[in-house]
């Protein structure tokens, strides 16, 4: 018999409420008693379950229903219709029994307190948890091995970079050893080191303890790196649910390479690359890998330029997401899944 789903979630909606604004003083005061409301659809009738132990990457771009989505399954918000399941049990009801469950981490908002050292924050958390204190002393050393952060527990928070502050934050979501963790932008504004570190851990982490993950981001990397399955929505319906060995075989067939030179005019020319911009001392490069290989163009480029920076991307989710979107349409279905 199968184990039941880590996360359910079907038909499930979320409406906002929003008066139309009408132009003047006059108008916006008459508004607050007379506009006519609008119901905006945030998350429109969607559907998917979540194994346990599966790392999910949760995708689309900006407006799509993503952190919605995670809002209400961390019991944040109240759903309009529908229903959500996290560990047998419905967020907005039972989020004090949920929250001992779960470990979440918003990557623009702290859980970290910000003028105190790392080491009492935990410490704090173990409280609000009611973590049994050997038992934390145990899981917290183990967590402060596998994410690299002795040195920073007695820094306070606000002296962190962003590198450091995402690494705690994520400890900090993992001390009372969660059944889900729930990833949203974990990796917005680190550099390329710090994004590739922190996958690695997460992913590390997944696989040992066999936690659940659902991580949105507008980084495919963080897709790639992580996660084994991907579910892309668009304007809150979903798009597509795809293995991401799929994604990548069959949509993320191209890399953006960034050459920042000492030449002022570089050029780099191959058969499968365009070029996206150039600019004095800069040249952006688009890879189509169905035709050249990555390590070929860079190989050239260390070969016949003088390089001051090489930096190697997926294109922008915007652009993936229109690709997904005319692909699954084309395959006769937005929610297609294999």
């Amino acid at each position: 018999m199968s184990a039941a789903p880590a996360i359910f979630v079907r038909d499930l909606r979320k409406l906002f409420h929003v008066r139309e604004r009408r132009p003047g003083l006059l108008g916006a005061v008459k508004g607050l008693f007379t506009a006519p409301v609008r119901q905006i659809p945030a998350v429109d009738g969607l559907s998917f379950s979540i194994a346990p132990g599966e790392r999910v990457a949760f995708l689309g771009p900006n407006g799509a229903g993503k952190s919605t989505t995670i809002k209400l399954l961390t019991g944040i918000l109240t759903p309009t219709s529908g229903e959500a399941l996290v560990l047998g049990l419905e967020p907005h009801r039972d989020r004090r029994r949920l929250g001992a469950s779960i470990g979440t981490v918003f990557g623009q908002r702290s859980t970290l307190w910000y003028h105190l050292p790392v080491r009492d924050s935990f410490e704090l958390l173990r409280h609000v948890y009611g973590v049994e204190p050997t038992t934390f002393r145990r899981r917290l050393d183990d967590l402060i091995a596998s994410f690299g952060i002795g040195a920073l527990l007695d820094r306070p928070v606000r002296r962190l970079s962003l590198g450091e502050r995402m690494r705690c934050e994520i400890v900090a979501s993992l001390l009372h050893a969660p059944a889900v963790l729930f990833l949203d932008e974990p990796t917005i504004g680190l550099d390329v080191t710090a994004k590739a570190g922190l996958r690695d851990l997460v992913k590390d982490l997944s696989v040992r303890d066999g936690t659940t993950v659902l991580l949105t981001s507008h980084d495919t990397g963080d897709m790639e790196r992580v996660c084994e399955r991907a579910i892309v929505i668009h304007e809150g319906r979903l798009l597509l649910d795809r293995p991401v060995s799929a994604l990548r075989s069959t949509w993320l067939r191209r890399k953006v390479v960034t050459l920042v030179t000492q030449e002022r005019e570089p050029a780099l020319l191959f058969d499968g690359v365009t070029v996206r911009t150039s600019e004095p001392h800069r040249l952006v490069l688009e890879l189509d890998l169905d035709r050249v290989p990555v390590d070929r163009v860079v190989a050239e480029a260390l070969r016949s330029l003088h390089l001051d920076d090489l930096t190697v991307e997926d294109p922008p989710m915007e652009e993936i997401v229109k690709a997904l979107y005319a692909g699954a349409r084309g395959a006769g279905g937005a929610g297609a899944a294999s």
